[in-house]
C-alpha cells in the first residue's frame, strides 16, 4: 500500500511495488516526485522518518533534516533586526536534507537502484501537468519568486505576458532539476560498471551531491543570493539513524522522534489521557474536548521550553518528559472548569533523579500571546499568522506483506521556493524555527551545525509486538493534535482508517507557533461544523473563542496492518489530495 499526500507521488509508489520493490523503495520514490511536484516539499527540503524493519523487528528513525550554515548565529540575525531568521529566501535555508535522507534510506532498507527510484521523478522533472493548486500557489507567491533570479526563470514561464505564472494544464519543466538527477543516477552507473554494490554505488552519488560538483554549485548559488551555505556545511552534515522514542498506550507501543521533532508530544499526551474515561466522556462532547485540549496545552508547553536538537547541549529531560509519573503530576495541574491560560512549563527533571538547571528560567516564563485573552482579534493580523501556524508539509505511508512499514514528513522548499543556481534545487524554509533568546527555550538556540526543532513528526505504533499503524498529517503546529484524535479516533472509538481520518478533529491555538514571531492564541478553539451548538455554548461557557470551519481532520494518512485477516487498511482524509493506492 502506498500513500502521498498528491496523486502523481502516490502513482511513483505504485509504480515501483509494481517493478518488485519494498515499502521503503516506494516510499522513497514518492519521496522523490512529491518534491519534484512542489507539494508543499522540495528538494532542497528536510525528511523526517520512521521504518520498521521486520528483520530485525525494530523501529528505527531517520534525521535528515538539515543543519543551519556557517555563519547562521542570534548575532547574525539580530544585527539585521530580525527577531527571528526569515520565513523564506536564502538565509532561510538549512543544509538540504531530503537528497540524503532518500539515498540514505535506499542504500540501507531498499532493495533496488537509485535509477529506478529516480525515474518517476526525473519523468516529472522533464514536465508534468500544472495543476491548479500549484499555479494558485505561484500566482499568489509571484512577487517573492521574481525577487530570486533563478526562482525568476523557473516559475515565471511567461515573463513577456501580463500574467508571467503557469496557466493550469500547461507542461511544467525542470530541465536544471532534471540534469542534477541525472548526474546522481550516472554517477551510480559509473561505480556499478566498475564493480561497486549496490550499497555503495548509491553512496557514490550522495558523495557526489554533498562533497562533488552539485555541493559546489548550490553553494554557489545560494551565496550568490546572499545565503551562507559552504561545501564543508554540506560536506560534514550527516544523516542519521536515531533510536526514536516510544510510550504505550493500553498494550500499544507508538514510536516518535526525539526531541529534534514535536514527536514526543503525541507520547506525552497520550501519557495524559490514558487514565481518563474518554468513551464515558462521549466522542466530542464539551468535556472531551476541554479535557483534551488542557492535556494538549501541558505537553506543548513542555515543548515549547524543553525541546531541541539531541545532538547538542545542552541535554533534553526526555526520560522524565515521557515518564507515566511526570504525566500523572502534570494531570493534577489540569482545571476541569475553564480553560488554562496561563499553563507553562512543568519541571520534569525529578522524574530522572536530576535537578533543573534552569528554575530561574521557568520562574521568569510567560506565555508569549499574539493578542490578550478575550481581546478582540485583527481578522488580518490572524489569517496571516494562521497560515504559518498551519504551515504545509506533506506526508508519506508505505507498507507491504513482508511487514516493512514506513512513515515520513517531508517538508521545506515549499513555494515561494528559492532556487539555489542551476542546480534546480528549491531550498529550506526552515530556520525561521529556532529560538534567538534561551530565556525562551534553552534547547533550541539558534547556531552553526544545530538543527531547529521542527514541526515534521512520523509515526509508527506496534501492538503485540508487529506491526500496526503507520500514521501522520500534515500542517505546521497542528500536527500532533490531530494525530492525537485520530489514534484515539481508531482506539477509543473503533473508527475505520477513512474514518478516523475524515472525524471531526478540533484545533488549538494555545501552543506557542513555531513559525512567525513564535507567539500563541491563548483559548482559541476551530471545531468541526458538524459539533451540536449545545456544546459549542458549553466550550465558550468554559472560556473558549471559537470559530467553525467545515473541515477541520488534516489532512490525515495512514495505514493499518490486520495480520489476522492478511490485509492492510488504508485511509487519506477529504481535505486535500492525499491519495492511496493498495492492492
Amino acid at each position: 500500500m502506498a500513500i502521498a499526500g498528491k496523486p502523481l507521488a502516490t502513482a511513483a509508489g505504485a509504480r515501483i511495488f509494481q517493478q518488485g520493490g519494498n515499502a521503503v523503495d516506494a516510499a522513497c520514490a514518492m519521496l522523490a516526485a512529491s518534491s519534484t511536484i512542489f507539494d508543499d516539499a522540495g528538494w532542497g527540503g528536510e525528511t523526517q522518518a520512521l521504518i520498521y524493519d521486520p528483520n530485525a523487528k525494530k523501529v528505527i528513525g531517520i534525521n535528515a533534516c538539515g543543519v543551519a550554515p556557517t555563519g547562521a548565529t542570534p548575532e547574525f540575525f539580530l544585527d539585521r533586526n530580525m527577531s527571528i531568521p526569515p520565513d523564506k529566501g536564502p538565509l532561510a535555508a538549512l543544509t538540504p536534507g531530503t537528497p540524503g535522507g532518500i539515498m540514505f534510506m535506499l542504500a540501507e532498507y531498499g532493495t533496488l537502484s537509485l535509477k529506478e527510484i529516480l525515474a518517476p521523478a526525473m519523468d516529472l522533472a522533464e514536465g508534468f501537468a500544472m495543476e491548479e493548486e500549484l499555479a494558485e500557489k505561484i500566482r499568489r507567491n509571484r512577487r517573492n519568486l521574481e525577487r530570486w533570479k533563478y526562482s525568476r526563470q523557473l516559475f515565471l514561464t511567461h515573463p513577456d505576458a501580463g500574467d508571467a505564472t503557469p496557466q493550469k494544464g500547461e507542461i511544467f519543466r525542470q530541465p536544471d532539476l532534471l540534469k542534477t538527477l541525472q548526474k546522481l543516477v550516472e554517477t551510480e552507473s559509473r561505480a556499478r560498471e566498475s564493480g561497486a554494490t549496490r550499497k555503495e554505488a548509491i553512496q557514490a552519488a550522495y558523495d557526489r551531491f554533498y562533497k562533488g560538483d552539485i555541493a559546489e554549485a548550490y553553494c554557489e548559488g545560494s551565496r550568490d543570493l546572499g545565503g551562507l551555505h559552504t561545501m564543508e556545511d554540506l560536506a560534514n552534515w550527516p544523516v542519521r539513524i536515531e533510536e526514536p522514542v516510544h510510550t504505550t498506550y493500553k498494550g500499544i507501543d507508538v514510536y516518535k522522534l526525539t526531541t529534534w521533532t514535536q514527536g514526543p508530544v503525541l507520547l506525552q499526551m497520550l501519557n495524559l489521557v490514558e487514565p481518563l474515561d474518554l468513551q464515558a466522556m462521549g466522542y466530542n462532547s464539551a468535556r472531551y474536548i476541554h479535557a483534551l485540549y488542557q492535556c494538549m496545552n501541558l505537553a506543548f508547553a513542555d515543548r515549547d521550553f524543553y525541546y531541541g536538537d539531541a545532538h547538542f547541549p545542552p541535554e533534553e529531560p526526555i526520560q522524565g518528559l515521557l515518564s507515566k509519573e511526570y504525566a500523572l503530576q502534570r494531570r493534577q495541574r489540569i482545571d476541569w472548569a475553564r480553560n488554562d491560560y496561563r499553563i507553562g512549563p512543568g519541571d520534569p527533571y525529578p522524574f530522572e533523579g536530576k535537578s533543573n538547571p534552569y528554575t530561574r528560567l521557568l520562574e521568569r516564563w510567560r506565555p508569549n500571546w499574539a493578542m490578550q485573552p478575550g481581546a478582540t482579534p485583527d481578522p488580518v493580523a490572524m489569517a496571516a499568522w494562521e497560515a504559518g501556524f498551519r504551515a504545509g508539509t506533506t506526508s508519506i505511508q508505505a507498507g507491504d506483506k513482508e511487514g516493512w512499514m514506513v512513515s515520513i514528513t517531508p517538508s521545506g522548499g515549499w513555494i515561494p521556493a528559492c532556487i539555489a543556481g542551476d542546480t534546480g534545487i528549491a531550498m529550506s524554509q526552515r530556520m525561521q524555527s529556532f529560538i534567538m533568546n534561551e530565556r525562551d527555550n534553552p534547547f533550541n538556540v539558534l547556531g552553526p551545525g544545530r538543527q531547529p526543532r521542527v514541526t515534521l513528526t512520523p509515526s509508527l505504533a506496534l501492538r503485540h509486538g508487529r506491526p500496526f499503524l503507520c500514521f501522520s498529517v500534515q500542517g505546521g503546529d497542528t500536527q500532533e493534535q490531530n494525530l492525537l484524535q485520530f489514534f484515539l479516533n481508531l482506539v477509543e472509538f473503533g473508527m475505520t482508517v477513512q474514518e478516523a481520518c475524515e472525524a471531526a478533529n478540533f484545533i488549538s491555538y494555545q501552543m506557542q507557533s513555531s513559525f512567525d514571531r513564535h507567539t500563541s492564541q491563548p483559548g482559541r478553539l476551530t471545531l468541526h461544523e458538524d459539533v451540536p451548538p449545545w456544546v459549542v455554548r458549553d466550550l465558550l461557557d468554559k472560556g473558549y473563542r471559537i470559530d467553525i470551519r467545515e473541515r477541520t481532520s488534516g489532512p490525515l494518512t495512514a495505514i493499518r496492518f490486520d495480520w489476522e485477516k492478511q490485509s492492510l487498511e488504508g485511509g487519506a482524509s477529504n481535505d486535500g489530495e492525499d491519495t492511496g493506492m493498495g492492492w
